[in-house]
């Protein structure tokens, strides 16, 4: 039977993720209830993590880095299906982008969701110097896919990917465009039997694989809330539980509004704690040592939050603005409360139900080029939706509380900020 015949033996799925992308798979059964636990492993993923040396990760980090001539010696960007690959994704790109921001893609699902621009143009590395050919949002986003399929081939020889059913993630509130575009990156990618899943549902659909007895847990009346809290993006949804033919049945009833507020902010927000310190000791940054900083944030906060990790703080260094390399570093440190302040004060704070978020972007998000959020409270936007979905309700389908807001009574959660 030919590859391009052949019946699919995995089903795959891909988190293709504004931060860090992963993949998963199951052997595909003849299972009486669709919602029965899968054996579900989740892949390594060969990568480059320093000059020549290839290791296999859990997840892929979704940078790219666009090197110079002479950023790394001859083949030290090779990979194990390609020896004269002239780029980097995943790991040694993050690691590398950090210290040479000018040449590091990131965010390209953000920009890949951006409708205020033309999402196929070469937008990226935003602000690249002089000399550095860009690429489009769709560029990046096939390469971070297409190293996925290969690395899927390089370990699957018996099962190619081609031939698999796959299933990438994408925002429940990503427009038609950015679905269409992230289907064509796919396409680009040689991706040939792609389905597109909604983060949430996924989300939720993982909550029913980890609990057998989910049915137990829900009756026909139940309101589920999910929400996704990525790094890009944060996605509410609500479903409903409902009762058919005496089984139950899940409806999706309402899918929040698109909000580019995510890992991403959380951690320019930490950026700017520790750029405050600095500014404190006389020590001031320019835009292009903040995008490095931003960058080291979110590894140090990356490590703060491992679930091993007991340091009180982790240690971040910037390039000076001179040509020299030695002594020409400034030194700081990512605290541990920093990250407590930033999303206790910032971005999940107790508000009451009745505090809408703020609609005036602030000057230093619109210096980056995309439109995020301009109010970092993800608890206030919650409020804005559970209040927008009791309203729009009709004859009060959607159950309400005393405050007039939908209310769910489970709430699934889930991201990777």
């Amino acid at each position: 039977m030919s590859k391009k015949t052949q019946a699919a033996r995995y089903a795959i799925g891909i988190d293709l993720g504004t931060t860090n992308s992963a993949l998963a798979y199951a052997e595909i059964t003849a299972a009486a209830d669709p919602f029965a636990p899968a054996n579900v492993q989740l892949a390594a993923i060969p990568q480059l993590v320093n000059p020549g040396e290839v290791r296999e990760e859990s997840l892929l980090p979704s940078f790219l880095y666009l090197a110079g001539a002479s950023d790394f010696p001859a083949g030290a960007m090779a990979l194990p299906w390609d020896a004269e690959r002239s780029f980097v994704v995943g790991y040694l790109a993050q690691k590398r982008g950090a210290e040479n921001v000018g040449r590091l893609v990131s965010s390209a699902k953000s920009w890949l969701s951006h409708s205020g621009v033309d999402r196929t143009a070469a937008l990226l590395p935003f602000r690249a110097p002089e000399g550095v050919a860009k690429i489009s949002p769709v560029e990046a986003t096939r390469r971070y896919l297409e190293h996925l399929r290969e690395a899927w081939d390089a370990q699957h020889a018996d099962a190619p990917f081609a031939a698999q059913q796959v299933l990438v993630t994408v925002p429940a509130s990503f427009d038609a465009v950015a679905r269409e575009l992230t289907l064509e990156a796919a396409k680009q990618a040689g991706y040939r039997n792609v389905t597109l899943l909604e983060e949430p549902q996924a989300a939720f659909y993982a909550w029913i694989e980890r609990h057998d007895d989910w049915r137990q847990r829900v009756q026909p009346g139940d309101l589920i809330l999910v929400v996704d809290i990525g790094g890009g993006t944060t996605d509410f949804t609500l479903i409903a539980v409902r009762e058919s033919n005496g089984e139950l049945a899940l409806e999706r009833i309402a899918v929040g509004d698109h909000i580019l507020l995510g890992g991403d902010n959380i951690d320019l927000a930490l950026a700017g704690a520790v750029a405050a310190r600095l500014a404190e000791k006389g020590t001031r940054i320019d835009s292009r040592q903040l995008q490095s900083l931003w960058n080291n944030c979110r590894t140090a906060k990356e490590k703060l939050l491992d679930p091993d990790s007991r340091a009180a703080e982790i240690p971040v260094t910037i390039l000076g603005k001179g040509s020299g390399l030695v002594g020409g570093t400034i030194k700081a440190a990512l605290l541990r409360t920093d990250i407590e302040k930033v999303l206790g004060e910032g971005f999940v704070q107790a508000v009451p139900s009745t505090e809408m978020p703020a609609q005036q972007r602030r000057v230093g998000l619109q210096e980056l080029g995309l439109p995020y959020a301009a109010d970092p409270a993800i608890t206030r936007h919650l409020a804005r939706f559970l209040r927008q979905q009791a309203a729009a309700s009709e004859h009060g389908t959607v159950r309400r509380g005393p405050s007039g807001l939908a209310c769910p009574t489970t709430c699934s959660s889930t991201g990777a900020c």
